[in-house]
């Protein structure tokens, strides 16, 4: 199959590669013209979510056991014409640095299933939207496994990356697979064949990527501290955000009906943006920033309602941060906020009084920099009033009137619980369908299952001998 040529951004230094683009074998989706309003906007679909308090309380552990059949099914199996039958079973799962990825029943914490993974640790963990496979990304490939055979070995393994695999996540029909990495890639692939469909470079380590709801545009984020936003239907790169100079970022959420985009870097800051879809462009603006935790962030993560936010950090904790406007404790708080500053104006501002000047914050930064650089890099970082290698402007964050209610005290979204009893770093967490319970995994061997309205722990699940650094949790009534 003869490879189209290499496109390039001359301007941005970006690289989109597109392989073996066979119509037959290539998801339709990214064939036609992205529908930019054809966005899902589907909340939990069942008002009695498969995971929640009624569930817990009263329902037999068989319903929510892992389901075994004899026959092994493969990710071609099925024709797209045969009605398939929606599981209804939970399907929550752990790995970490142990090499094992444990299924687990939900509602007992029982481990009903072992998979060994001998190649390396298991970075991440996706399940497909018909919970029908399960993806487990390692050091450099990710492998495949039939959620309801008792096979241990993977259905088909994707091949490619050459460094760890830091994100994986699965087109809404499961036809396609996107992965980011460290070797400074974002790689598109074919589930029913394997094929590398899409291979996007970036200049830096890729610390994760998310699919966006109108299932055209990925957007991943890198160690550099860049955001970027691609086209699936054109093959380039549309956007690139730069929310903190030379800060990692480290992990990038999208709402399930494309209304929000959200980022976390290395020091516990945490961006949002609201993304407005137009006819022929997708509009990126600014809305809050705050500092979540004072320590390494390792995932944010918006709920299916859109209504929270988690974020999760090497500071042992998981917190979860309201987005919602109706939100009571926030309303009252503003209320009484605005009641005091209408009590107490503030003072007359005195005249400002001359002062000599002095090295500006960016300057010192960079002759900072100039010192921490190798020799032959440092003709690149002249002193100039902006930072040097940039190929976009710094973004400014403003509370945005139409934003979520920011706590006026804290400066941050208003809190609404922490999460505390994990003894080691918190590095991931999956939000129940209806968004009122949380799974969060940390080093200290243990997942655990919170209701949000109590801060309570629900269930702990325990079997893992090393960190447990990646969980996936799919408890919907239906496909999403």
């Amino acid at each position: 199959m003869p490879q189209t040529p290499t496109m390039s951004n001359s301007q941005s230094g970006l690289v989109a590669t597109t392989i073996n683009l066979d119509k037959n074998a290539w998801p339709v989706a990214l064939h036609r013209p992205l529908d930019r309003h054809a966005h899902s906007s589907k909340l939990p679909v069942s008002s009695t979510p498969l995971l929640s308090r009624e569930t817990l309380i009263t329902s037999s552990l068989d319903e929510l056991s892992i389901t075994e059949c004899d026959d092994i099914a493969t990710p071609d199996s099925a024709s797209d014409n045969t009605p398939a039958t929606f599981d209804m079973s939970v399907i929550l799962c752990t790995a970490g640095y142990d090499h094992t990825i444990r299924f687990w029943e939900a509602l007992s914490g029982i481990c009903s299933r072992t998979i060994q993974h001998p190649d390396s640790q298991v970075n991440r963990l996706c399940i497909t939207p018909d919970k029908r496979f399960l993806a487990a990304a390692g050091h450099n490939n990710v492998k495949l496994f039939d959620i309801k055979s008792t096979n241990p070995n993977p259905v088909i393994t994707f091949e490619g990356h050459t460094n760890n695999i830091t994100g994986v996540a699965f087109h809404c029909e499961g036809k396609w697979m996107v992965t980011s990495s460290e070797d400074g890639t974002v790689k598109v692939w074919d589930t029913r064949t394997g094929s590398l469909q899409r291979n996007y470079v970036h200049r830096a380590a890729v610390n994760d990527v998310v699919i966006h709801p109108n299932q055209g545009e990925l957007i991943s984020g890198d160690h550099a501290g860049m955001v970027r936003v691609w086209d699936l239907g054109e093959s380039v790169c549309t956007h690139q955000l730069i929310p903190e100079d030379d800060t990692a970022v480290l992990s990038v959420s999208v709402a399930s009906d494309g209304s929000l985009l959200c980022a976390g870097n290395k020091k516990g800051n945490v961006y949002l943006w609201r993304m407005v879809q137009t006819d022929e462009t997708t509009r990126i603006i600014p809305v809050c920033t705050f500092q979540a935790h004072k320590d390494y962030l390792t995932r944010v993560l918006l709920s299916p309602d859109v209504k929270h936010l988690a974020t999760c950090s090497a500071d042992h904790t998981a917190k979860v941060w309201n987005l919602d406007a109706d939100y009571l404790p926030a309303k009252a708080v503003l209320k009484q906020w605005k009641e005091k500053e209408a009590q107490n104006p503030p003072a007359e501002t005195q005249a400002e009084v001359p002062t000599p000047p002095t090295e500006t914050p960016t300057q010192s930064r960079d002759l900072l920099r100039i010192f921490d650089t190798p020799a032959q890099d440092r003709d690149l970082l002249r002193i100039t009033d902006n930072p040097p290698r940039q190929e976009t402007p710094q973004q400014t964050f403003t509370s945005s009137p139409d934003g979520p209610p920011m706590d006026p005290v804290n400066h941050t979204l208003f809190l609404e619980t922490t999460l505390a009893n994990h003894q080691r770093w918190v590095w991931d967490c999956a939000f129940s369908a209806d968004s009122a319970y949380l799974v969060t995994v940390s080093s200290d061997h243990y997942a655990r299952l919170w209701e949000l309205s109590t801060g309570n722990i629900i269930r702990q699940y325990s079997g893992h001998h090393r960190g447990a650094v990646c969980v996936a949790l799919n408890d919907y009534s239906e496909p999403r």
